[in-house]
Protein backbone atom coordinates (compact mmCIF):
# COMPACT_ATOMS: atom_id res chain seq x y z
CA UNK A 1 0.00 0.00 0.00
CA UNK A 2 2.67 2.66 0.90
CA UNK A 3 4.68 1.65 -2.21
CA UNK A 4 1.41 2.30 -4.62
CA UNK A 5 0.86 5.97 -2.97
CA UNK A 6 4.33 7.07 -2.93
CA UNK A 7 3.64 6.17 -7.08
CA UNK A 8 0.65 8.11 -7.07
CA UNK A 9 2.02 10.59 -5.12
CA UNK A 10 5.35 10.40 -7.63
CA UNK A 11 3.06 10.68 -10.61
CA UNK A 12 0.91 13.30 -9.42
CA UNK A 13 3.60 15.85 -8.99
CA UNK A 14 4.93 14.91 -12.06
CA UNK A 15 1.82 15.40 -13.67
CA UNK A 16 1.29 18.83 -11.91
CA UNK A 17 4.68 20.45 -13.01
CA UNK A 18 4.81 18.97 -16.25
CA UNK A 19 0.94 20.72 -16.77
CA UNK A 20 2.79 23.80 -14.85
CA UNK A 21 5.54 24.04 -17.91
CA UNK A 22 3.67 23.80 -20.81
CA UNK A 23 1.06 25.89 -19.51
CA UNK A 24 4.01 28.42 -18.88
CA UNK A 25 5.26 27.76 -22.40
CA UNK A 26 2.00 28.44 -24.02
CA UNK A 27 1.36 31.84 -22.26
CA UNK A 28 4.98 32.82 -22.52
CA UNK A 29 4.19 32.58 -26.36
CA UNK A 30 1.15 34.36 -26.37
CA UNK A 31 2.79 37.04 -24.05
CA UNK A 32 5.93 37.42 -26.76
CA UNK A 33 4.00 37.99 -29.63
CA UNK A 34 1.56 40.22 -27.97
CA UNK A 35 -1.45 38.31 -29.78
CA UNK A 36 -4.11 40.04 -26.85
CA UNK A 37 -2.96 43.51 -26.97
CA UNK A 38 -3.43 43.37 -30.91
CA UNK A 39 -6.59 41.69 -30.79
CA UNK A 40 -7.75 44.59 -28.88
CA UNK A 41 -6.01 47.46 -30.66
CA UNK A 42 -7.33 45.91 -33.98
CA UNK A 43 -11.06 45.59 -32.29
CA UNK A 44 -10.54 48.98 -30.48
CA UNK A 45 -12.10 46.89 -27.27
CA UNK A 46 -9.49 48.15 -24.46
CA UNK A 47 -12.01 47.96 -21.80
CA UNK A 48 -12.84 44.35 -22.38
CA UNK A 49 -8.76 43.03 -22.27
CA UNK A 50 -9.75 41.14 -19.25
CA UNK A 51 -12.61 39.15 -20.91
CA UNK A 52 -9.76 38.46 -23.63
CA UNK A 53 -7.36 36.90 -21.27
CA UNK A 54 -10.27 35.08 -19.05
CA UNK A 55 -11.50 33.55 -22.50
CA UNK A 56 -7.87 32.40 -23.43
CA UNK A 57 -7.38 31.06 -19.99
CA UNK A 58 -10.70 28.96 -20.41
CA UNK A 59 -9.65 27.68 -23.46
CA UNK A 60 -6.69 26.16 -22.21
CA UNK A 61 -8.13 24.63 -19.12
CA UNK A 62 -11.02 23.05 -20.67
CA UNK A 63 -8.98 22.02 -23.87
CA UNK A 64 -6.61 20.59 -21.75
CA UNK A 65 -9.52 18.70 -19.88
CA UNK A 66 -11.19 17.83 -22.47
CA UNK A 67 -7.99 16.36 -24.08
CA UNK A 68 -6.75 14.80 -20.37
CA UNK A 69 -10.20 13.37 -19.59
CA UNK A 70 -11.72 11.58 -22.24
CA UNK A 71 -14.84 10.85 -20.31
CA UNK A 72 -15.53 14.61 -20.62
CA UNK A 73 -16.26 14.66 -24.18
CA UNK A 74 -18.66 11.61 -23.71
CA UNK A 75 -21.35 13.98 -21.30
CA UNK A 76 -23.32 15.00 -24.79
CA UNK A 77 -23.85 11.75 -25.73
CA UNK A 78 -25.37 10.53 -22.31
CA UNK A 79 -27.58 13.42 -22.13
CA UNK A 80 -28.99 12.48 -26.20
CA UNK A 81 -29.47 8.74 -24.55
CA UNK A 82 -31.32 9.77 -21.41
CA UNK A 83 -33.46 12.40 -23.48
CA UNK A 84 -34.21 9.99 -25.96
CA UNK A 85 -34.66 7.06 -23.40
CA UNK A 86 -37.28 9.87 -22.61
CA UNK A 87 -39.17 9.96 -25.36
CA UNK A 88 -37.78 13.66 -26.47
CA UNK A 89 -37.11 12.27 -30.19
CA UNK A 90 -38.04 15.63 -31.02
CA UNK A 91 -35.91 17.65 -28.71
CA UNK A 92 -32.82 15.54 -29.47
CA UNK A 93 -33.08 16.16 -32.83
CA UNK A 94 -33.03 19.85 -32.20
CA UNK A 95 -30.10 19.70 -30.13
CA UNK A 96 -28.41 17.91 -33.08
CA UNK A 97 -28.50 20.29 -35.55
CA UNK A 98 -28.10 23.43 -32.38
CA UNK A 99 -24.61 21.18 -31.65
CA UNK A 100 -23.52 21.57 -35.36
CA UNK A 101 -24.25 25.38 -35.88
CA UNK A 102 -22.10 25.33 -32.25
CA UNK A 103 -19.02 23.24 -33.51
CA UNK A 104 -19.27 25.29 -36.83
CA UNK A 105 -18.91 28.81 -34.85
CA UNK A 106 -16.20 27.40 -32.35
CA UNK A 107 -14.20 26.19 -35.17
CA UNK A 108 -14.60 29.21 -37.30
CA UNK A 109 -13.21 31.34 -34.05
CA UNK A 110 -10.67 28.66 -33.31
CA UNK A 111 -9.37 28.89 -36.88
CA UNK A 112 -9.01 32.83 -36.59
CA UNK A 113 -7.24 32.33 -33.61
CA UNK A 114 -4.62 29.76 -34.73
CA UNK A 115 -4.43 31.85 -37.87
CA UNK A 116 -3.19 34.95 -36.00
CA UNK A 117 -1.23 33.16 -33.70
CA UNK A 118 0.68 31.71 -36.76
CA UNK A 119 1.15 35.51 -38.54
CA UNK A 120 2.16 36.73 -34.99
CA UNK A 121 4.94 34.39 -34.62
CA UNK A 122 6.06 34.40 -37.95
CA UNK A 123 6.48 38.52 -37.86
CA UNK A 124 7.67 38.32 -34.62
CA UNK A 125 10.40 36.05 -36.20
CA UNK A 126 10.60 38.07 -39.17
CA UNK A 127 10.53 34.82 -41.05
CA UNK A 128 8.88 36.10 -44.34
CA UNK A 129 11.01 39.44 -45.34
CA UNK A 130 14.09 36.98 -44.70
CA UNK A 131 13.08 34.42 -46.83
CA UNK A 132 12.34 36.65 -49.52
CA UNK A 133 15.32 38.61 -49.20
CA UNK A 134 17.61 35.46 -49.60
CA UNK A 135 15.64 34.14 -52.15
CA UNK A 136 15.05 37.29 -54.10
CA UNK A 137 11.71 36.50 -54.20
CA UNK A 138 10.17 39.74 -54.96
CA UNK A 139 7.06 39.26 -56.97
CA UNK A 140 4.57 37.06 -55.38
CA UNK A 141 5.37 36.39 -52.31
CA UNK A 142 1.38 37.32 -51.39
CA UNK A 143 0.67 33.89 -53.42
CA UNK A 144 3.80 32.02 -51.57
CA UNK A 145 1.83 33.02 -48.29
CA UNK A 146 -1.47 31.95 -49.70
CA UNK A 147 -0.01 28.45 -50.85
CA UNK A 148 1.14 27.67 -47.23
CA UNK A 149 -2.30 28.78 -45.76
CA UNK A 150 -4.56 26.79 -47.85
CA UNK A 151 -1.85 24.18 -47.51
CA UNK A 152 -2.65 24.33 -44.03
CA UNK A 153 -6.28 23.86 -44.52
CA UNK A 154 -5.82 21.03 -46.60
CA UNK A 155 -3.60 19.20 -44.56
CA UNK A 156 -5.70 19.70 -41.23
CA UNK A 157 -8.66 18.99 -42.81
CA UNK A 158 -7.36 15.62 -44.44
CA UNK A 159 -5.73 14.88 -40.46
CA UNK A 160 -9.44 15.47 -38.87
CA UNK A 161 -11.04 13.73 -41.88
CA UNK A 162 -8.76 10.23 -41.07
CA UNK A 163 -9.63 10.61 -37.49
CA UNK A 164 -6.38 11.89 -36.12
CA UNK A 165 -7.50 13.83 -32.93
CA UNK A 166 -10.23 11.16 -31.70
CA UNK A 167 -8.39 8.64 -29.54
CA UNK A 168 -9.68 4.43 -30.41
Amino acid sequence: MIQNSGMFLFLAVFGLSAGLLVSAGIFTVLLAVGLTPRFVGTTHTAKKIFLYEGCITAGAVLGTLFSAIPVMGCAGEWLREQLFSMGGGALVSVLDIGGEVFLGIAGLFIGMFVGCLALAIAEMLDSIPIFARRTSFRHGLGTAVLAVAVGKLVGSFYYFWQGGFFPG
